[in-house]
This record gives structure tokens, C-alpha cells and sequence, in this order.
């Protein structure tokens, strides 16, 4: 039997009314679209119909980034709105964003695992730290330094992949006309004690369809990488050059197989924007009149994830790049702040050229779909990535573009797959099973 051809993964990533922050002006329909199901569902069976690998949702646990001047990127709880979306699709993988320093460990085990039990294994977890410091006051606290945040993280995954993984081989049973449900004897329950969480139970849930849902990482720094090799599925990062996403995508593979992992088991995808026209001038124009809508959006939104005042960002001028890297108070996200500062030097770009291609934090392709496609062809084939989570532009337009233009070129070039491949998450995204977990799931 001849083997799949690779495939490169593809997922769409939805946020808010759409990435951009002149979206909601933009695009048609309501501004409070992203409050409402039929939103979600609509753009969901897109990406079905167009074979992308699964829809992601951000959880956003604070009003300062966005400060009421356009919608929220995650207002919506992700996993209620993927379990709604369960409903209506069938293939489409659903990854939910959940964060390890506000959230406890059993809550975050049950909820996942209620996701990928009801979506017959099409859930996954994406492992957030949070780097907003205005989230703390949302729960009484300060947010804890970077570092401390991973250690906190590191613990939170293993007690929720415990909780996962705590029904064994052999106990679920389901013998009616004996009357045994289940045999006690090989559950696990969990006895974890540590510095941050003290868990004494068991999972109320048998382990699911997949074996355990995927962990999706989002996290670039040394800690965060450390954490992606030892435990993650897929590695979502921000990198906008060629240069920085290969050697992250070889740094996170070698760490995993130091971790005695096989590096295949793992995979990396960078976010990609893309912002489509039927020409070039037509993208550009589309791109200009989102930035034109946005007010200084962009350039808050660039001072904010660089850790600097706006005031300290001019336009015309380079990237204040010695500011940003001395700021001893800096507590956002190192993987935002990094891309942006490498990839304006290593170009030699000033702010406002820094805008054009980081979109919101991420690589930017401004282009028609031929000119995507290229792009994402070339990224996938140096290495720079085995797919890309796609923050689309405005919502639904972006993604009813990408799925009826770009995916086409890129079925026909033989890159991308054209029906579901898998009947999971983890089939779909050609990831093994986890340890152990095999045989439990054949039962």
C-alpha cells in the first residue's frame, strides 16, 4: 500500500472579528458577531469543507489589551464555543487555549476531556502561561515572573496528563448483564503533592478516543521551549523571519530528542497572516484600509508586546531596539518580543515596516494567493515549520478567501491534503499515540 504523501498542516486561528484590529470596522455584519454561535459555526464549516486540520480559539482574560476599542480576541470561553461546534462539524479539530497560571489542573483535565469525548477525539489543550500582567487583578493577585510562570506550568501539565491518562487497561467494563460498569481496581488515583497543587483523586472520565487530547504549546523562551520537547503535540510560536523559524523549529526537536522523545513526534507551526487580494495593489489596499480603520492599533499593540511606551516608537525610524532589550521590568511574552526585534534588525526595517510584516505579532504576507502559497511552500519546504496556524485577517471574509483560493493551489501542487486524513485530532495531524496510551485505546 503506498504511503500518504506529507501534508502541510494547516489550522485556522479565530480571534475576535478577525486579527487585524481595524477587523470589526471592516468587515460586514454585526459588531458583536463574535458573541454569537452562528459566527462560529459558519467560519467552522469553512475550514471543514476546505480540509483545514482543526479551528483554534485564544482565551483572553482581560480588557487592557484591547480597552474597549475593538472586540476582545478571546472573550468567548474557548472550550464551551468548540463544544457547541462539536455539533455541526465532523472532521475539524478543535483546539481550546486554556492558561496553567489561572486555572486549575482538574478543572482544565475534565473540561478538555468532556471536549474530546463529545467530539469522538478531535480536542486538544493549548498550554498558555499568560504574559498580560492586568489578568492578575482579574483573580486577586500579581502575575508571577516569567520563569516561576513555567515552573507552575510544568507541574499543571503533569497532573492534568496524570488525571488523563488515570484510567488504565482493562477498566471499562460496561458488563450489563453482569452489572459491572467498570473495575475500580485499574484506576489510578492520582496521590500528587506539590509545590503548587495538591491532587488526591482520580479523573471522573474514562480516557478518550485519542488516548488524551493533544497539548498544543504556545511559548518561545528557554523554559517554554523545555516545556514544549518534554510534553507538547504541537509547537505554536511567533517567528517572522526564515532564519529564526528553522533554527526554533531545530532547537525544539533537538530538546525533544534530548528528552528521549523521537523529534517526528512533535511539530511546529508558526502563525501565519495572510492578507489576500486578486492582485497585489488589491491586498495592499485591503491591508491599508484595515491599518486606516485601526487608528494606531497596530502600533499600541507593537509597543506593548516589545515592552516599550508609543511615544517611543517612531514610524520612520528604526525599532528602538536598545530600549527594548534593557527594560528590566518586562514581563509580556519573550516570543513576541524577540520576533519582532530580530526581525528588524536583521532587515534593517523601521516601525512602520515592522507593521507591515508582523501582524500582530506575527509573520505577515500581504499578497494574492499565488504569492501565499509561494510563501507557505517555502516555509514548509526549508523547515521552517511542518504547518502554520493562520491568524486570519477578518472574519469570515479571510477565511473563505484562503479556503477558496490558496488551498486549491496548494492541493494542486500536491502539499496540502484534499479530504480528512484520520479519524482523530492526532491521526489527522500524523501524531502518534502517547506512551502507553495505545492499547487502552483499542480496547
Amino acid at each position: 500500500m503506498a504511503s500518504t504523501p506529507p501534508s502541510i498542516l494547516l489550522n485556522v486561528v479565530v480571534m475576535g472579528l478577525g486579527m487585524h484590529p481595524g477587523a470589526w470596522r471592516y468587515r460586514d455584519g454585526d459588531p458583536f458577531d463574535y458573541t454569537t454561535l452562528e459566527y462560529f459555526k459558519r467560519t467552522a464549516q469553512v475550514a471543514e469543507k476546505g480540509c483545514l486540520h482543526a479551528m483554534f480559539l485564544a482565551d483572553t482574560l482581560a480588557v487592557s489589551e484591547e480597552n474597549f476599542e475593538r472586540p476582545n480576541l478571546g472573550a468567548m470561553d474557548p472550550t464551551i464555543v468548540l463544544s457547541a461546534l462539536a455539533s455541526c462539524t465532523s472532521n475539524l479539530g478543535l483546539i481550546a487555549t486554556a492558561s496553567t497560571t489561572f486555572n486549575e489542573p482538574y478543572n482544565i483535565a475534565r473540561r478538555i476531556s468532556s471536549l474530546d469525548h463529545i467530539s469522538g477525539g478531535r480536542a486538544a489543550w493549548n498550554v498558555v502561561t499568560t504574559f498580560v500582567p492586568d489578568v492578575a487583578n482579574n483573580f486577586g493577585g500579581t502575575l508571577p515572573a516569567h520563569d516561576d510562570r513555567y515552573v507552575r506550568a510544568e507541574e499543571f501539565v503533569d497532573v492534568v496528563i496524570k488525571l488523563w491518562d488515570s484510567w488504565g487497561a482493562g477498566s471499562t467494563i460496561g458488563d450489563k448483564a453482569k452489572g459491572v460498569f467498570a473495575d475500580g481496581s485499574k484506576v489510578t488515583k492520582v496521590e500528587h503533592l506539590g509545590a503548587h497543587y495538591k491532587v488526591n483523586g482520580a479523573s471522573t472520565l474514562p480516557r478518550t478516543p485519542q488516548g488524551r487530547p493533544l497539548l498544543f504549546q504556545a511559548g518561545s523562551s528557554g523554559p517554554g521551549r523545555d516545556l514544549a520537547a518534554r510534553v507538547a503535540d504541537v509547537v505554536f510560536t511567533a517567528q517572522n523571519t526564515d532564519e529564526a523559524a528553522q533554527e526554533f523549529r531545530t532547537d525544539v526537536r533537538r530538546r525533544a530528542q534530548e528528552k528521549g522523545r523521537d523529534p517526528n513526534s512533535i511539530k511546529v507551526m508558526p502563525g501565519l497572516m495572510p492578507i489576500l487580494g486578486g492582485t497585489v495593489a488589491e491586498a495592499r489596499a485591503r491591508k491599508d484600509t484595515l491599518d486606516e480603520l485601526s487608528g494606531q492599533a497596530e502600533l499600541k499593540k507593537l509597543a506593548l508586546r516589545v515592552g516599550v511606551k508609543v511615544t517611543d516608537l517612531e514610524l520612520d525610524k528604526p525599532l528602538p531596539i536598545d530600549l527594548i532589550m534593557s527594560n528590566p521590568n518586562f514581563k509580556a511574552s519573550e516570543g513576541f518580543r524577540n520576533a519582532a526585534v530580530r526581525l528588524a534588525r536583521e532587515k534593517n526595517l523601521t516601525v512602520r515596516e515592522v507593521l507591515y510584516q508582523n501582524g500582530g505579532g506575527h509573520r505577515q504576507v500581504v499578497g494574492t494567493p499565488e504569492q501565499v502559497a509561494d510563501t507557505i511552500e517555502h516555509l514548509w519546504r526549508s523547515g521552517a515549520g511542518d504547518g502554520f496556524n493562520l491568524m486570519i485577517d477578518v472574519v469570515p471574509s479571510g477565511v473563505e478567501d484562503f479556503v477558496s483560493e490558496v488551498v486549491p493551489i496548494l492541493q494542486k501542487r500536491g502539499l496540502f491534503r484534499r479530504e480528512p486524513t484520520g479519524r482523530t485530532l492526532r491521526e489527522s495531524l500524523g501524531l502518534p499515540m502517547p506512551r502507553g496510551a495505545a492499547a487502552i485505546a483499542a480496547e
